[in-house]
């Protein structure tokens, strides 16, 4: 069996886990030292869960009908092997525009992209302009399976399946180097691992053993 069939297989055994919960429940340890951290999570979320869930604190840019938006950068977030950090400065600099502007290359609202600088980003030990460029860098060595870049109807799949399809699509990618997050039983994201430096993926078996453990869940089309 080959290395990856085997992880794949861990996998399926680690859906019995519990399923991976929001993100303010995650065992976050509160204030830390920016820039003291293992490795970085990026989020993805599943934008036609978000903006069918959240009511209204649905952000209306994000979720305006016709914009058709699929996965979209959540955050990106410095992590501990146990636990992550949060909010690491009192005094934390305030995104320039030109910050902004990067920001807005990634993030699909501003009030999004602020909210990830406070309580991840003054983590990173970078500026805001270089924490966006980072999540920039992150998302663009992502590469979203061909399947769910934009399905053209509502269907069921197994997190399983969906991580099979990420693993696929994205050479050096692992099942222990990711996680498939669900919510109310449908898709709410996918979380990759990356090294310090963003030049690979890296394990990350504390997230990876929490991966949703519902046998099938909702992926909406985007509208």
């Amino acid at each position: 069996m080959s290395l990856r069939l085997t992880l794949l297989a861990a996998l399926l055994v680690g859906l019995a886990a519990p399923a991976l919960a929001q993100e303010d429940d995650e065992g976050g340890f509160g204030r830390g030292t920016p820039g003291a951290f293992d490795f970085y999570v990026l989020a993805l979320s599943w934008s036609p869960s978000y903006c069918e869930s959240a009511g209204e604190r649905r952000d209306p840019r994000q979720c305006a009908p016709g914009r058709g938006l699929g996965f979209v950068v959540h955050g990106l977030w410095p992590q501990y092997r146990r636990g992550f950090p949060t909010n690491c400065s009192a005094f934390e600099r305030a995104p320039t525009r030109q910050a902004m502007e990067t920001a807005g290359q990634v993030f699909p609202s501003e009030g999004l992209a602020r909210y990830q600088w406070r309580k991840h980003g003054t983590c990173s030990g970078l500026d805001p302009a270089a924490y966006f460029a980072a999540a920039r860098e992150a998302r663009a060595k992502v590469t979203i399976p061909d399947a769910l870049k934009s399905p053209g109807r509502d269907e069921r799949l197994a997190p399983i399946e969906i991580a099979r399809q990420f693993v696929a699509a994205n050479p050096g990618l692992r099942p222990d180097m990711m996680a498939v997050a669900c919510t109310r039983d449908r898709l709410q994201e996918v979380r990759v691992c990356f090294t310090k430096d963003l030049r690979g993926f890296t394990p990350c078996p504390e997230l990876a053993r929490r991966n949703c453990r519902a046998p099938e869940i909702g992926v909406d089309a985007p509208r």
